[in-house]
């Protein structure tokens, strides 16, 4: 047997599919996280999937170790040494504001000001040194932070990005008596221009370093002690594979680690069903992410803020996040409007319902009311049954009575404005992109999203919603699925026509040398082995720049002239005469492609079969849809064939996740087994000038 898992450990619940590539069985296991020690949670849902740990090939992980110390600030406490002058930059940051109107709002740096050091040197931005390094004022440094507890450092000198040198030399001195191994250098960790940018990302990595670090070793020895000795692979914010010690190393690289792989699963799901331009959903119980893929290729960008004033700079899938799980919890603001999160619930206490001790009205609590969700034979707690009556409760005390509604209109309300909180992070990666969603198809995932995907669509014109075989195991499939990718950049910062193409080349070729060993060092099976080369450019005096394909063969000053200018004059409609070009930035991206996943072999169908007839429910339940409930056929995904076709309204449930269909909507089984979910009347939006609409704002109920 060739055994692969993957696994990606959300805020409420830990995802698991193990799959066997020589025979394409696939088995799924969904166990509730265990925030303190995500390994406890982990192990426990292997040792449950009754799969003979010494038998597992490859274990690739998608975690939020590196998120969650971010979020809840339990990281490391972190030191800075920086140019003389330069101790400040994390907090004055680009003069944003936390709040937009108002001069209001906290912000604390990860690196308090007390563990910020500065020391004399001085390169200047062509990379020539002006002042030498200051050896002894190092020293002193960083004995100071270690007599003051802390127990990791960043290094970020001002031009390091073009000269390395001085930095080089302050790890080394550190080496002689740091007592670990955290020592974060800016110039490795992005050689880049900026300095608070670069400043930021390295002062993150070094902040999550200690902290993933002690986590890996510590699930590795709990798999050790069960007969796994080989390495976790982990999840990179890019979406690709990187090993355990590359994880350690560059930890910043995992911030984004589990909703990528999502998105990477999501992408494969919308291309064998014929949609490669879908819009992601994935909704756990904590968060709500979304992410666009044109043409099967995720949308990537070069930074993203953590929190207010907390920005990593790496290459990353773009996804977009706000607190609208199903354990998001609703409440009343100060002017009377019903609200959904971004508090959660999580896996402990949870909703109301699930007899933990939560005491407040969530998203799921409003889906069991409204019988959307079996409380008799929830998922992630098979064999138990939900109190609905405490659902009940919570949601009359705190939404109902204050609102003057009964308590099912009350429950249809909450999920009104957390469809409309969700349809506006839709909007924002779409409409306000320039896309027009419906163009897109949906692909729901997590263990809700299949819940709320008849109302999205709804909500935002979408025609068509994917949902995938097993969508709540989702992000553990792109785990799977994922390729090995590892992406480098340097800043050069020079006029293109005294670029020196002789330097470039040999910049490019350690790119892709390093990018070779890095792929080998993961130890996963791959059929090619990918280079792509790009740059940052942009004219004299610009600021932003334009990212720009770079062909290796043609690498010389005309041949990158020519390729900035198409792209500029795409972008811009124009370009600009008699202008010099600058070249700030060359990137690389190698890419270890592994073995397609053929999610067709997911699918545990009993053939295919292409019928007019509905297939038959295997039991009716009173579900609420539209201010009234309903007598709604309730559907077991494993007994649906290839081809059959239902008729909403109506449930499909399943071991992950509970898929629901609206009346005026149908769902269809295609040849791959996911769900096609389509509308048959147009009823969100409006008509203007003979094109649907729907309204920016987000709903809210008073």
């Amino acid at each position: 047997m060739a055994i692969l898992v993957g696994v990606d450990v959300g805020g409420t619940f830990t995802d698991i599919l193990i799959f066997d590539t020589s025979s394409g069985s696939a088995k799924v296991v969904k166990t509730p996280s265990t925030p303190d020690d995500q390994s406890v949670g982990f192990l426990s849902g292997l040792q449950s999937s009754g799969v003979d740990i010494k038998e597992i090939r490859r274990i690739i992980h998608g975690t939020t170790v590196g998120t969650n110390a971010v979020l809840e600030r339990k990281g490391a406490k972190v030191g800075l040494i920086t140019t003389k002058g330069f101790r400040d930059v994390l907090e004055m940051r680009r003069r944003e504001r936390a709040q937009t109107w108002g001069l209001w709002g906290d912000y604390i740096p990860l690196v308090p000001r007390k563990w910020r050091h500065e020391v004399t040197e001085r390169v200047l931005a062509d990379g020539t040194e002006r002042v030498p390094l200051n050896e002894a004022e190092v020293v002193a440094a960083a004995k100071a932070l270690l007599e003051a507890g802390v127990e990791s450092i960043a290094v970020c000198f001002l031009h390091s990005y073009a000269n390395a040198a001085h930095e080089q030399r302050t790890v080394q001195l550190l080496r002689e008596f740091w007592p670990n191994r955290y020592v974060s250098r800016s110039s490795d960790i992005l050689p880049e221009i900026r300095e608070f940018e670069r400043t930021s990302t390295t002062a993150v990595n070094a902040y999550v370093q200690p902290k993933m670090d002690h986590y890996l070793s510590l699930l590795r020895n709990r798999l050790a002690d069960h007969g796994y000795t080989k390495d976790v692979s982990i999840i990179q914010s890019n979406g690709g594979i990187m090993s355990s010690q590359s994880a350690r190393d560059k930890s910043v690289n995992t911030v984004l680690s589990g909703p990528a792989a999502g998105v990477i699963a999501a992408a494969q799901v919308g291309s064998v069903s014929g949609f490669p331009n879908i819009i992601t959903a994935d909704m756990g119980g904590t968060s709500f992410d979304v992410s666009l893929v044109l043409d099967g290729k995720p949308s990537m960008q070069a930074e993203q803020k953590i929190e207010f004033g907390v920005v990593v700079r790496t290459p990353m899938i773009e996804i977009t996040t706000i607190g609208a799980g199903g354990g998001s919890i609703a409440w009343i603001d100060g002017a009377g409007f019903l609200q959904i999160g971004p508090e959660s619930a999580g896996s402990f206490p949870g909703p109301a319902a699930f007899g933990r001790g939560g005491t407040r009205p969530t998203v799921t609590d409003a889906n069991i009311v409204l019988g959307r969700i079996d409380a008799d034979d929830p998922i992630g707690a098979k064999g138990s049954r939900l109190d609905v009556e405490a659902a009940k409760r919570t949601i009359e005390s705190d939404v109902a009575i204050p609102l003057g509604l009964d308590v099912y209109a009350a429950a249809e309300a909450i999920l009104t404005v957390a469809t409309s909180k969700m349809a506006g992070a839709l909007r924002l990666i779409s409409v306000e992109r320039g896309h027009d969603p419906r163009n897109f198809a949906l692909v729901p995932f997590g263990g809700a999203g299949p819940l709320h995907a008849a109302a999205l669509i709804r909500e935002c014109g979408i025609a068509t919603a994917v949902v995938p075989y097993y969508p709540g195991i989702t992000s553990a499939i792109g785990c799977v699925a994922a390729d090995a990718q590892f992406d480098f950049l340097r800043t050069v910062n020079q006029r293109l026509d005294q670029f020196d193409v002789d330097e470039g080349r040999r910049i490019l070729e350690q790119f892709r040398s390093d990018g070779v060993a890095l792929v080998e060092q993961s130890d996963v099976d791959v059929v090619e082995i990918q280079v792509a080369y790009q740059a940052d450019m942009a004219y004299e005096g610009q600021t932003h720049t334009v990212l720009v394909d770079l062909d290796a063969t043609a690498f010389t000053v005309e041949g990158i002239h020519s390729a900035f200018s198409r792209v500029y004059e795409r972008e811009f409609s124009q370009t600009l005469a008699n202008i010099p070009i600058r070249l700030q930035t060359l990137r690389a991206t190698v890419k270890g492609v592994r073995p397609r996943l053929d999610l067709r072999s997911l699918v545990q169908s009993d053939g295919h079969r292409v019928s007019n007839v509905e297939p038959e429910p295997f039991k009716t339940r009173q579900v609420y849809f539209d201010g009234a409930f309903r007598d709604t056929p309730i559907y077991a995904r494993s007994s649906l064939r290839l081809g059959d076709t239902i008729t909403g309204p109506a449930i499909i449930e399943q071991a992950d996740t509970t898929t629901v269909v609206e009346p005026n909507m149908t769902c269809s089984v295609d040849e791959i087994g996911h769900l096609i979910i389509r509308t048959t009347v147009a009823e969100s939006g409006g008509v203007l000038d003979g094109r649907r609409f729907s309204l920016a704002g987000e709903s809210s109920v008073h």
